[in-house]
């Protein structure tokens, strides 16, 4: 199955960066979002990254039309009736992506296949909204998408071989490292095991055995690792990784270790979510 045309439904930080490495490799994109607004700040980051991707001589100012000229953007569900390929990135709401996933199964034609973006919840449950559960699986990309090479490509119960290869085959075409998540399960790989290192890192700082900067060094310097858990709570967003931990405690027979640290709801009360709004464990108003 070739897929020539690909839709994507939400275009925040995720939504945006899937857009814009979907018309890197050629392909039309239609970028789809509620608000006129939000599609219009999507479109204007993806111009921003382009930019300086040619001011550091990554790619020719031609290249960038060309690819910002393949990209769609609208606030018009039926845009996107006749792509070949969805992936949605919504919020991580598991109601709001069975309402998304339903709309489009109406919608597109029968062969559509339908993937989500989520980082952790049931790509069972989410095609059970649609009359194709075999042309439903997950696509876990990784922010920032443009740059992060891991794809999450997960089964639901239902998923067929045909869609997870081809699913594969095009994470394979954006220049993606793909793994195959056999096994509906919350959090998949990644955040399986990336949740409970940052729910450690809040539970030391709130027992006052180190800093937030000292946490975040010692993890970079002692584990080898690109950011510290603090810094990368603060690019993904805190309310992500709070969303995340709820659904463990839910899915995951509600084991202790899943229950979120008091620090970490304290900060979602706050409205301290980390870069995207200039707050979070770090200060970024000055930035």
């Amino acid at each position: 199955m070739e897929i020539k045309k690909i839709g994507v439904i939400g275009a925040g930080t995720m939504g945006n960066g899937i857009a814009q490495t979907a018309a890197l490799i050629g392909c039309d994109v239609v970028l789809r979002d509620v608000q006129d607004s939000f599609v219009e700040r999507g479109m204007k980051n993806i111009e921003k990254f382009l930019s300086k991707s040619v001011e550091k001589g990554k790619m020719q100012a031609a290249e960038k039309d060309a690819v910002l000229g393949r990209i769609k953007g609208t606030t018009d569900m039926k845009q996107l009736k006749d792509v070949d390929f969805v992936v949605e990135a919504v919020i991580e709401d598991l109601d709001l992506k069975k309402s998304v996933f339903k709309e489009l199964d109406e919608l597109c034609r029968p062969e559509t296949i339908l993937a989500s973006n989520t980082s952790s919840m049931s790509l069972t449950e989410i095609a059970a909204a649609t009359k194709r559960p075999d042309k439903v699986c997950g696509m876990h990309f990784f922010n920032p998408v443009p740059l992060m090479k891991l794809v999450e490509v997960i089964r639901g119960f239902a998923t067929s071989d045909e869609t997870v290869a081809v699913t594969t085959a095009l994470a394979k075409k954006m220049g993606k490292i793909t793994v195959e998540v056999k096994k509906d399960s919350p959090g998949f790989i990644v955040n399986r095991i990336m949740i409970p290192h940052m729910l450690e890192a809040i539970k030391i700082v709130e027992e006052g055995i180190a800093s937030i900067p000292d946490v975040d060094i010692a993890v970079k310097n002692g584990l080898n690792y690109p950011m510290g858990p603090f810094e990368l709570m603060d690019l993904t967003g805190i309310d992500i990784a709070y969303f995340v931990t709820e659904y463990f405690y839910k899915e995951l027979n509600k084991e202790s270790k899943w229950v979120s640290p008091n620090l970490l709801k304290t900060m979602i009360r706050a409205g301290k979510l980390g870069r995207k709004t200039g707050a979070g464990w770090y200060d970024y108003s000055q930035k």
